[in-house]
């Protein structure tokens, strides 16, 4: 940045302007372009306009992650990705978005025509297996597994679109999204499934779809408590899985209640604190041994209590704050 100078009235102020303009246009010449002088009363139309940065590091992304040989370098698939990356809208909005971003459009009818091709089994395994290369398996894997739902403006299901519990408490028909990542969040695999089917019935047809597809012997799923019911805990590892579980605490468990009486003069738990603690009884359902790891942290702690106390009441907060700002790994 440069300083012109301070104006104390109008014409000192266009005077600078002028300068400043000199000043930003010195040493840059001009192309003389025949044919391309303002029309009278105006400046130059704009044709057409290309959001050039953008779409070129969307379309290099897109080969790079191996999506155009996978999909054998099928355009209209790559502009309807690139779209809903600019801005998530509906297939037909799609156009507009395509249009306004300078991409070569299509009709809606082309990519109507399409859509049964890239919902097929093929289709996604073909996709899939990019991502899966581009993560470079071994032949063990930590993933991570969660879901969501998408609802549809209709009253009626049909077998598949199903009214089912919405975390946003809709009644419309809605389908179970599950996605499947890799340690670093990297997507691997995406399923549809019912609507009205639970959620921990999705996890595990996932997880051998996926061992499967990939020759992948020791897999160890990551998920939260709702996604793990105990029957479905008890599948995983009779299936060969192992997991590692999130969950809350409702109440101060024997390890941490041990560590508090074999510390009485520490007053503030130290950051980053971890215990370990195995289940007392010993498995009666073909499973092996589960453990619980506390990790105590300040920061947590603090955001716990934060929501505690004015929502719940002091009385609430006094009873839980023994556990607060605890993770639980199982």
């Amino acid at each position: 940045m440069e300083h012109i100078g301070s104006a104390h009235d109008d014409a000192e102020l266009e005077l600078l302007k002028a300068a400043a303009r000199q000043r930003i246009s010195a040493g840059q010449g001009m192309f003389d372009l025949p044919g391309l002088a303002p029309a009278k009363g105006g400046a130059l139309p704009i044709r057409s306009t290309r959001m050039g940065h953008l779409v070129d590091a969307l379309e290099v992304a897109y080969r790079v992650l191996g999506f155009e040989d996978a999909t054998d370098g099928d355009e209209v698939f790559k502009a309807l990705v690139i779209a809903r990356i600019i801005e998530p809208t509906s297939k037909l909005d799609s156009l507009r978005v395509l249009d306004e971003a300078g991409v070569a459009t299509l009709s809606y009818r082309t990519l109507a025509r399409r859509l049964p091709s890239y919902a097929t089994v093929e289709f996604r395994a073909g996709l899939a297996g990019a991502c899966a290369a581009r993560a470079d398996l071994g032949p063990s894997a930590l993933v991570l597994f969660d879901v969501s739902t998408l609802y549809f403006e209709t009253d009626t299901g049909d077998g598949f679109r199903e009214p089912g519990f919405s975390k946003e408490r809709r009644l419309e028909p809605q389908i179970t999204i599950g996605l499947l990542t890799d340690a670093s969040g990297f997507p691997l695999m995406v399923n549809a499934f019912e609507g009205n089917k639970a959620e921990t019935a999705t996890m595990l047809p996932v997880i051998k779809e996926f061992q499967a597809a990939h020759g992948i012997t020791a897999v160890t799923v990551v998920a939260d408590a709702g996604m793990l019911s105990r029957s479905n805990r008890v599948a995983l590892e009779q299936a060969g899985l192992t997991f590692i579980l999130g969950a809350r605490l409702s109440s101060v468990p024997y390890g941490i209640a041990q560590w508090h009486k074999d510390h009485p003069n520490i007053e503030q738990v130290p950051d980053g604190l971890r215990l370990l603690e195995p289940l007392p009884a010993m498995p009666s359902d073909g499973r092996g041994h589960w453990w619980t790891h506390y990790q105590y942290s300040h920061s947590r702690g603090r955001r716990t209590l934060k929501g505690l106390f004015p929502i719940g009441g002091v009385g609430r907060g006094r009873r839980v704050a023994a556990g607060v700002g605890v993770e639980v790994f199982r």
